[in-house]
C-alpha cells in the first residue's frame, strides 16, 4: 500500500508538469497559466457551493433524526474535489470536476460503498453487564478491520 500511494504521489505531479508543459508548447505561457488560475478559482467557487449544498441536506437530515451517512460521504467528495481543483494540473482538475458534478458523484459515492462493504466489516461491542454510566469506560465502543477476499 505504501509504494503504491509513494508512486502515485512521484507519478502524478510528473505527468501534470509534463502535461501542462505540453499545453503551454501549444497554446502558450501565459495561456496555459491562466487556465490553471481559472480552473482554480472556478473549482473553489463550485465547490464551495456544492459544500454548501451538501451542509443545508446535512442539517435537514439531523433535523429529521436521520443519518446523514450519504451526505457526509458526498461532503468528503466535495472536499476531495476542491483540493484537487485548487493543485495545479490538468488531470487533478479533470478528476475534481468529476467529483463536483452530481451525477458522477453519486456514481462514485455507489462505488465507493460497495468497495467499502466487500472490504470493510465493522464490529461493536457492548458495555461489560453490571457496568455503571459512571465506572471509567475500559472496552472498544467500535473497531473497523479489513476484510481479505477470498480466492474462489
Amino acid at each position: 500500500m505504501l509504494f503504491r500511494l509513494l508512486t502515485l504521489f512521484i507519478a502524478v505531479p510528473l505527468v501534470e508538469l509534463a502535461l501542462l508543459f505540453w499545453i503551454a508548447r501549444h497554446l502558450g505561457g501565459w495561456e496555459t497559466f491562466s487556465l490553471v488560475l481559472v480552473t482554480g478559482f472556478v473549482g473553489a467557487t463550485l465547490a464551495r457551493a456544492e459544500g454548501l449544498k451538501t451542509m443545508q441536506q446535512i442539517q435537514r437530515d439531523m433535523a429529521e433524526g436521520r443519518m446523514p451517512g450519504d451526505m457526509l460521504l458526498q461532503g468528503a467528495m466535495i472536499l476531495v474535489a476542491g483540493a484537487l481543483l485548487v493543485t495545479p494540473g490538468v488531470i487533478t482538475d479533470a478528476v475534481g470536476l468529476m467529483l463536483l458534478v452530481p451525477m458522477t458523484r453519486h456514481a462514485v459515492a455507489r462505488w465507493s460503498m460497495a468497495w467499502l462493504r466487500r472490504h470493510v466489516t465493522v464490529t461493536a461491542a457492548t458495555p461489560p453487564p453490571g457496568a455503571s454510566s459512571d465506572t471509567p469506560r475500559r472496552y472498544v465502543a467500535s473497531r473497523v478491520s479489513r476484510v481479505e477476499r477470498e480466492e474462489e
